[in-house]
């Protein structure tokens, strides 16, 4: 069951991220589990923020479930997204001079 704090929402008790629940601007504060955080960037609607600090190379949890490996460490309250995530879905693929679509290295 999801829980909701003021701009957050964690939608499962084992996530390690929180998700908006709202357009939040640059410089605004927000609630991640009992922590204030300001936010250096407008961030939109579902974006994700770490509930905790995570390490480089620990998975990252949303649904309860891994959805992404952090590729660097996170900061409790920080943007979680592809400059900082690979996913554990979604091969990468790149769009070759041929026009063939080849799975590229990440």
């Amino acid at each position: 069951m999801a829980s909701a704090s003021g701009s957050v929402v964690r939608i499962h008790p084992d996530d390690n991220v929180v998700v908006l629940a709202r357009t939040v601007r640059a410089g605004e504060q927000v609630e991640v589990d009992g922590r204030t955080v300001t936010l250096p960037s407008d961030l939109t609607l579902g974006h994700k923020l770490a509930a905790r600090d995570i390490a480089a190379g620990e998975k990252i949890l949303k649904y309860g479930l891994p959805i992404g490996t952090a590729v660097a460490a996170i900061a409790a309250g920080e943007h979680v997204h592809v400059h900082n995530l690979r996913s554990d879905y979604l091969p990468t693929y790149t769009h070759d001079a041929g026009r063939q679509y080849v799975r590229g290295e990440r």
